[in-house]
This record gives C-alpha cells, sequence and structure tokens, in this order.
C-alpha cells in the first residue's frame, strides 16, 4: 500500500495526515484537526444552534447548493451532489470537518462570515464520534414523506360525549363552550333558522311559501326534512358547485389579448349535476382527469375531462403556439396539484421544492 505524507498550512497551523489509496478512494487521518469535544453532546443545544447560524444561509430551506440541506436531517445523512458529508463515528473521515477545518483551503467553510472556531469544529467532531445523533423532533422539513399532511389520510375523530346533543357536530361546539365556561346562544326561531338554511345550502333566500309551510309543520322533525327538501333542489349543485368550477379554473372565455367566447359550458353542467346527484368523489376524480380513457366512456364522462381544458388559450397573431401549449400544460398540473394533492407543484417546476415533499423529478415525471 502506497502512502504519501500530506501537509498543508492552514490559517497559520499545520495540519498533517495520512493518504491512502483504498480501491480508488481516499482516506485522510488529520492529525492536526481540533479535538474533539470530550463531553457528551446534546445535538438541539449544540450542535442545530451552529448549523443555523453558520450553514443554513447556503444549504437552509431558501437555498440548497449542492443539493444539500442542514435543516432536513434526511439530506444532511444523505450528502451532497459530492457524496456523504458525514461518517457516523467518524469525525476525522467526514469531507464535513475536512470543510470546516480547511483541510480543503479552495473549498472552506462556511463561505461568508467568520470561520468556525476550534472548540466548534470540536462540538462538531464530538458530534458525529458519537453517531451524529439527530432526534426526530428536530428532523426538519419533510424528510418523512407520509408525515406531511397532504399525505394523511383522514381520521375521523371521537365524538366528545355531551349530554341532551343529538349532533355530533353541536357535540363538538358545546364541549369547545363548556371548556371555555361559555353557554351557547338561544335557539333561533324557525324563520331565522329557514333563512340561514337555504342560503347556506342553496344561496337563495326562502320564499313566503316556504316560510309558511315550514311555520305550520308541527311534526318534531320538521327541521330535518325540510334539510333533505333543499340537498333535493337543483339549486344545491348550483350553489355548492361553484366551489369546485373555482378550482378547475372555469371560465367561459379564452382570457389573454382576445378573451374570446369558449364554449365549455357542458363541463359547468357536468360539475353541477355530478354534486346534485352525490357522485363518488373517486369517481368524480376518475372522470375529470381521465373520463376519455375509461372502457366504453360516455359523452358525459368525456365532458368531464373538460377540467383539463380550462387553461386559458392565447389566440394573438405572432404567438408561438407551443410555447402556450407547454404553458396550458404547466397550468393544468398547477391546479391537480391544488385540487386533489392539497398542495402546491409549481415551485418543483424550477427546483426542488423547499417546503414540500416533490423534487423537479416527481414534477416532470407528472407532466
Amino acid at each position: 500500500m502506497k502512502k504519501q505524507w500530506v501537509v498543508r498550512i492552514v490559517g497559520g497551523a499545520i495540519a498533517c495526515g495520512v493518504a491512502a489509496g483504498l480501491g480508488g478512494h481516499e482516506r485522510v487521518w488529520a492529525a492536526g484537526l481540533p479535538e474533539p469535544a470530550t463531553r457528551p453532546v446534546d445535538f438541539a443545544r449544540d450542535i442545530q444552534p451552529l448549523l443555523a447560524e453558520n450553514c443554513y444561509r447556503c444549504h437552509g430551506a431558501e437555498r440548497a447548493e449542492a443539493d444539500l440541506r442542514w435543516d432536513v436531517r434526511e439530506s444532511a445523512l444523505k450528502g451532497s451532489d459530492h457524496g456523504p458529508v458525514i461518517i457516523p463515528g467518524r469525525s476525522a473521515e467526514s469531507r464535513m470537518i475536512h470543510l470546516v477545518a480547511g483541510l480543503e483551503p479552495a473549498k472552506v467553510m462556511p463561505k461568508k462570515g467568520e470561520r468556525l472556531s476550534p472548540q466548534q469544529v470540536g462540538l462538531l467532531r464530538a458530534w458525529i464520534d458519537q453517531g451524529a445523533p439527530w432526534p426526530d423532533a428536530l428532523a426538519g422539513g419533510t424528510s418523512n414523506r407520509t408525515d406531511h399532511w397532504a399525505f394523511r389520510a383522514p381520521v375521523r375523530p371521537s365524538v366528545p360525549q355531551v349530554p341532551g346533543v343529538r349532533h355530533p357536530i353541536d357535540a363538538f361546539v358545546r364541549a369547545r363552550l363548556q371548556a371555555e365556561g361559555l353557554s351557547p346562544a338561544p335557539e333561533a326561531d324557525r324563520p331565522t333558522l329557514i333563512r340561514r338554511l337555504k342560503l347556506d345550502l342553496l344561496g337563495l333566500p326562502p320564499t313566503l311559501a316556504e316560510i309558511d309551510e315550514y311555520l305550520s309543520d308541527p311534526a318534531p322533525d320538521a327541521y330535518e326534512k325540510l334539510v333533505e327538501r333543499f340537498l333535493a333542489s337543483p339549486h344545491y349543485g348550483e350553489r355548492w358547485g361553484r366551489h369546485w368550477l373555482d378550482v378547475a379554473r372555469y371560465a367561459d372565455s379564452n382570457g389573454y389579448e382576445k378573451d374570446a367566447y369558449r364554449s365549455i359550458w357542458p363541463y359547468r353542467d357536468y360539475v353541477i349535476n355530478a354534486f346534485n346527484r352525490d357522485l363518488p368523489f373517486d369517481q368524480f376524480t376518475v372522470e375529470q382527469l381521465a373520463g376519455d380513457l375509461l372502457p366504453r366512456p360516455t359523452l358525459e364522462q368525456r365532458v368531464a375531462t373538460g377540467f383539463l381544458r380550462n387553461s386559458m388559450l392565447n389566440q394573438e397573431g405572432g404567438i408561438e403556439p407551443e410555447q402556450f401549449r407547454i404553458d396550458a400544460m404547466i397550468d393544468r398540473l398547477d391546479a391537480i396539484g391544488k385540487g386533489w394533492l392539497g398542495l402546491t407543484l409549481a415551485c418543483a417546476q424550477c427546483h426542488n421544492h423547499k417546503y414540500d415533499p416533490i423534487s423537479m423529478r416527481d414534477y416532470y415525471g407528472v407532466f
């Protein structure tokens, strides 16, 4: 085994080591490195503040040079584009220590600000030698993809047990009022209830005939029957379908300079009818994203894919059609991300997402 003594002048001091060829890999024992701290190191107290002050500006949420983030455990332990930066249990061989200690004068870290003191390097060495412990609570970012809120399946909470309360929603409200030492307001009278209900479900005020009918119904379930009657109204889909039409960026014109009329009202009617017939959400999803690919698709299922055609269309003279075709694809992807995934995908068009677990590779794979 051929060995070569390496001597480097580092900030007026001499760093010595032995470089040995091991299957094409270089291993460095740096006798001139600051000694590791001798006490147990606490990540939250000793290491995280050091990283935050010196490393986050280049390797954090705003920037991640060399695809390395020191605010996210998964990224730090994985390493950068140049390979591992931490070898747990072996600080003298860890590239992080080489860079902060100045063993590579052309790449001393941090790039900006004061150099780390020998005591600070010693803390980092001790942390790595002690296995580089990094508590789950301080893992940062979205290192566990399944833990991100947008990927968690909804879980029905247990209903508080409150005497004299019939509806589960009322139980939650009443339990919170009791916890705050508050009492509920008196029950509204019937004219107020029917006005609130119809405005909420249908977006319309009640007629005089509807008010008289409700006031004259002595049945104990008169309110429940009123709810069912309003839910069966075709105006229900008009009232609540408009929220989805906003998600689908629905418009009756093309946008841009000419803003010419587009005949896409059948898609609007599809959404209204889907709400009125209580179409299951999974089927609602499939039909809008791939209704034309279903076996023997109906005309309505083909119309459902109008969701993908709601992007703006530029009809100005002299444009490059391919540019605006790609713009439309980007818009579709953005609408799908916000509408179905509950997160923004647009950031990953140019770089790995800083706050959500979406990479550029993921983005263009969906694209």
